[in-house]
């Protein structure tokens, strides 16, 4: 007689695509409602073209954590004088981006694809879009 859930084991021809997009990036979904019936936790991937930015976006509610896989992909978000402020990374390291805190990501490489991997405190993937990062949508 089990008393909890089994483990899942999701392969990387098993993400899906099947998420919420914003132009300049594709994301992938690995742990979700669908995929493993999670109810608190989305994690997938993202990838950015070279020489591409995503669109100004925020995760509404849900606390987003990133590990640079490969590449050196930037973040770029308004600071508290309303300037843009970058994160530059490399490969290994961590992001953190607060609920609602719009942001892009941008790949400066002319010729290698940057990819993250994205935890976020939802099962949902959120992601609303804006017109700018000095929106408030």
């Amino acid at each position: 007689m089990s008393f909890h859930e089994p483990l899942h084991h999701v392969v990387p021809a098993g993400l899906s695509d099947e998420t919420a997009q914003s132009s300049g990036m594709y994301r992938r979904a690995a742990i979700s409602g669908p995929s493993v019936g999670s109810s608190r936790l989305w994690m997938g991937q993202t990838h950015v073209a070279p020489s591409t930015r995503s669109a100004d976006h925020h995760h509404g509610d849900s606390e987003t954590a990133i590990y640079v896989v490969s590449g050196h992909p930037s973040f770029v978000f308004l600071g508290d004088d309303g300037a843009e402020r970058r994160i530059d990374t490399s490969p290994g390291d961590y992001v953190f981006v607060p609920p609602f805190t719009p942001h892009r990501e941008e790949n400066p490489s002319p010729d290698e694809e940057a990819v993250v991997v994205i935890a976020r405190s939802s099962q949902e993937a959120i992601v609303v879009n804006l017109p700018s990062l000095g929106s408030t949508l």
